[in-house]
């Protein structure tokens, strides 16, 4: 490997904001190490952002939500065109579609070495549709080819995606690591107490896609509308993603008044703070959602889902309970649980921010994927 030069690391991911929130971290310490950084990713924002945090952008329109397979072909050239210009010693490749045509596109142009993120399967693998039935065929073959590789870590968030792909891949089962989640700054998401005088503020952050649980969480806020709460949804609509709420649908729930919708927020921490409860009744195939572990960071009791990656981001009974999926009246009775009994709520809060500070903590998160790459990066110096 040639040392003339500081080693080159490239990600791809689907889209830039999903970077910003999830990945930057990682990247801000290679950056410190003395990597060269760059980045493959859908543009929208934060091109700027990006470049003055010191990483070389290269935008690939991925077409998240599409099922083109022209569109798909042609990210894999463009993608395929930036590995052959940057030339890097190892690809970071995180979400669906940068996992696969990155995935394949290293294997054929022999990248060095390669670390896959499966951060949840996605919308393919949640759908009933026929559709979606008939894609999960050819997705399943691509897993196998993309994810084989000589010299490559594929990290997971969840044992239930770990098994699942590890299985449909057919992957050597040392190539896969268990890594929790994308990490919490304690510093940023602190533990404030809500025990007052006020309306309890019941609270679901998300993406406002029907398989995050919007629906059945509006239907819960209608169930408890005796009950004295404010219930606030938090998120904008992603018109990329085809279960997303269309802009028709977030003004009717406006007009509803079921629920107060705040929109997209740029400072969760201060918003998280506000919240008595916070609800994510997702039955996405999630990695396993940051939202929930930086609510419990703020010391908040958390209701989600006893679904994968969701029943992983919460300690059933001690920092807060699971519920049934596409069940808003068992959602809402979890909730008038909590309402009832807000010591209780607290004490979860309280578990749950000590949960996140031994487990969750981004500084740990981020050193894991480091000694990955180290790791990855010395079997090639070995050769």
């Amino acid at each position: 490997m040639n040392r003339t030069r500081p080693l080159r690391l490239l990600f791809a991911v689907n889209v830039d904001w999903f970077f910003i929130s999830h990945r930057l971290p990682i990247a801000l310490v290679a950056l410190e190490q003395g990597y060269e950084v760059h980045i493959a990713t859908e543009l929208t924002d934060y091109k700027k952002l990006l470049e003055e945090a010191g990483v070389v952008v290269h935008e690939v329109p991925f077409g998240r939500g599409s099922s083109n397979m022209v569109g798909a072909f042609l990210s894999f050239i463009r993608i395929c065109a930036v590995i052959r210009k940057v030339r890097p010693d190892i690809v970071h490749l995180v979400t669906i579609k940068p996992v696969l045509l990155g995935g394949l596109a290293a294997r054929l142009l022999r990248v060095p070495a390669k670390v896959s993120a499966i951060s949840g399967l996605g919308f393919v693998f949640v759908n009933r549709g026929f559709s979606s039935l008939v894609r999960r065929v050819p997705i399943r073959f691509l897993y196998g080819l993309a994810l084989r590789h000589p010299n490559a870590s594929i990290v997971f968030q969840n044992d239930s995606d770990r098994q699942k792909v590890v299985s449909m891949a057919r992957m050597a089962q040392e190539q896969a690591r268990m890594i929790r989640g994308s990490g919490v700054d304690l510093n940023q998401f602190s533990a404030r107490s809500t025990l007052n005088n006020e309306a309890p503020v019941v609270m679901m952050a998300a993406r406002l896609l029907k398989d995050k649980g919007v629906t059945e969480f509006v239907e819960a806020a209608r169930l408890l509308g005796e009950s004295g709460a404010r219930f606030v949804l938090v998120g904008d609509v992603d018109l990329g993603n085809p279960a997303s709420l269309s802009a028709s649908d977030l003004a009717k729930l406006k007009v509803e008044g079921d629920v107060e919708v705040w929109g997209y927020q740029a400072d969760m921490a201060n918003v998280l703070a506000q919240a008595s409860i916070f609800v994510l009744p997702s039955y996405y195939r999630e990695g396993l959602p940051k939202v929930l572990l930086e609510a419990a960071a703020c010391g908040k009791p958390v209701i989600t889902t006893d679904e994968p990656g969701c029943r992983d981001a919460v300690l059933p009974g001690t920092s807060g309970l699971l519920v049934p999926s596409r069940n808003a009246s068992a959602l809402a009775e979890a909730i008038r649980k909590l309402l009832a009994d807000p010591k209780q709520s607290l004490a979860m809060g309280a578990a749950g921010r000590k949960w996140v500070e031994a487990e969750h903590d981004i500084n740990v998160v981020v050193a894991k994927h480091l000694a990955i790459y180290e790791e990855l990066l010395n079997k090639i110096a070995e050769r």
